[in-house]
């Protein structure tokens, strides 16, 4: 069978201020489609694949209609559930026999309401996983045959909403196909932010699924953390391997490794730097880890094995904050992470929260001084996110209100507001983060003897359009005032 994955269109403009987004937005590789397209293939279909990073509304439609799919496949995040549903209403318009189903978190989370809240645009939402339930979901309607007990699945049966059971969690990584990255097209194009890689072309690469932690704001598919070992399903180091070698075959010279913490199995993240070592593998690498699971040891091997970047949540100064968000981790434990890293040479970037549960505007000073007293070479400040799915989301009478706009359900967008905040200071409070951290002389004076490269030379400028206008323009990240709910509806 034909068939289609989509990414809505969608433009930079959508997420980041018009004036900042050259030096904030990301085209990371969107891994879960790729591996939804790599089962496909494997089960025999043919697969198209559309990104409205790259792709227009307009462009997008016309590729949909010289394919002629039978199956299209629509991913969407909640900001990006209106033009999923507007995607779908054009397919559906281009030809009703077209079966149109849902993924991402956003459909995830809400599952059979997107069915209701989309009319009858939609046919089905997959609830968990896409590598098994949705090629078994193609398979039946290949055969004209129904999706009852298909696991995994929510659908539409003439005018009833049939939920199906949930599907387990895929237990055995090593048996998934390796992300088709072929369907990418120029792989250039996938870059993150300025700073935040430094060779082209980058790759993203998972190595382990799911969390052991229980963060108030973060959404994950096993939310009791019942699957794998302490709620994290590992790839062996071998198979993690094989899929780097395959990488740098296709011409990739940079990875990303995206785990929610590379490191949460310390023997394991070990075994993995050095066996990138010993394969004497060319290229460099960048991951993410919590503050409590490192040490200059593993760091080390780290570096040594080509990684040249870490990212540690620190998320706030404030230790009341990070117990409300059950973070798990000290202060002293950031600084000790964010020291080590620096002294093997390793470069840092730390992401802050604002808008935390409880938080107050003078919170919020004290992470913006924590912040300039870790020091790293890059720094994050984010607006807290009540995502639906997440702790925080289901829990909003107890936290705060957030916005009846899905626009607004982005890191920028302080869709959520504590009871001891305003959205206005929120952002207020990003803005002026974003100022005292990078306009300290010491910092710009330190960046400034880092410019080596040509392309050293173009991120310095991006940043400094950035600053300028963090400094000219008042309220750069306030949005119009939206209504504002304390309860799900």
């Amino acid at each position: 069978m034909k068939c289609a994955l989509v990414i809505p269109a969608w433009r930079s403009e959508d997420l980041f201020p018009t004036k900042t987004a050259g030096f904030q937005i990301n085209y990371w590789e969107p891994l879960g489609t790729l591996y939804l397209a790599a089962a496909l293939q494997k089960a025999g279909h043919a697969v198209q694949f559309y990104n409205g990073a790259f792709q227009s509304h307009a462009e997008i439609m016309a590729g949909i209609k010289d394919f002629e799919p039978q199956f299209v496949g629509i991913y969407s995040t909640t900001f990006g559930w209106p033009k999923a549903v507007s995607t779908a209403g054009a397919v559906k318009a281009l030809d009703g026999n077209i079966f149109v189903c849902a993924g991402g978190p956003y459909p995830i989370a809400e599952q059979d309401q997107c069915l209701t809240n989309g009319g009858a645009i939609f046919d089905a939402v997959v609830t968990g996983e896409a590598e098994t339930t949705v090629p078994e979901m193609v398979d039946r309607l290949e055969r004209a045959a129904s999706l009852d007990g298909v696991l995994g699945v929510v659908f539409r049966k003439v005018q009833r909403v049939i939920r199906n059971p949930p599907r387990p969690l895929i237990e055995d990584l090593d048996a998934l196909a390796f992300p088709a990255r072929e369907l990418l097209g120029d792989p250039n194009r996938y870059v993150p932010p300025p700073a935040t890689y430094r060779r082209k072309p980058v790759a993203v690469m998972i190595t382990s699924r799911g969390c052991s932690r229980r963060c108030i704001f973060c959404f994950q598919t096993d939310k009791q953390r019942k699957s794998g070992r302490r709620g994290v399903r590992y790839r062996s180091v071998d198979n993690v391997l094989q899929e780097i070698e395959l990488c740098l075959n296709m011409g990739y010279r940079e990875i990303k490794f995206i785990d929610d913490s590379f490191a949460a199995d310390y023997d394991r993240a070990m075994a993995l730097a050095r066996g990138i070592r010993a394969r004497r593998l060319n290229f460099v690498w960048f991951a993410s880890a919590c503050v409590n699971q490192v040490d200059r040891p593993l760091l080390q091997a780290m570096k040594d094995a080509g990684c040249w970047a870490i990212l540690l949540g620190a998320e706030s100064g404030v230790q009341r904050n990070l117990n409300t968000l059950r973070k798990g981790i000290t202060l002293d434990q950031t600084r000790a992470a964010v020291r080590a890293a620096k002294d093997v040479g390793l470069k840092v970037s730390t992401p802050f929260l604002f808008g935390i549960p409880g938080e107050t505007f003078e919170d919020g000073l004290k992470t913006i001084e924590f912040a300039a007293e870790l020091n790293p070479d890059l720094a994050n400040f984010h607006a807290l996110t009540a995502f639906p799915g997440t702790y925080l989301y289901e829990h909003l009478d107890e936290f705060g209100t957030v916005s009846n706009q899905l626009s607004d359900y982005s890191y920028q967008g302080a869709a959520f507001a504590p009871y001891t905040m305003s959205r206005e200071q929120i952002q207020e409070l990003r803005q002026l983060a974003f100022r005292r951290f990078y306009t300290r002389p010491s910092f710009l004076l330190q960046r400034l003897v880092q410019i080596r490269t040509w392309h050293d030379c173009k991120v310095a400028v991006r940043g400094i359009r950035g600053l300028f206008w963090l400094w000219a323009k008042r309220r750069l990240f306030q949005r119009k005032p939206v209504r504002v709910r304390a309860k799900r509806a």
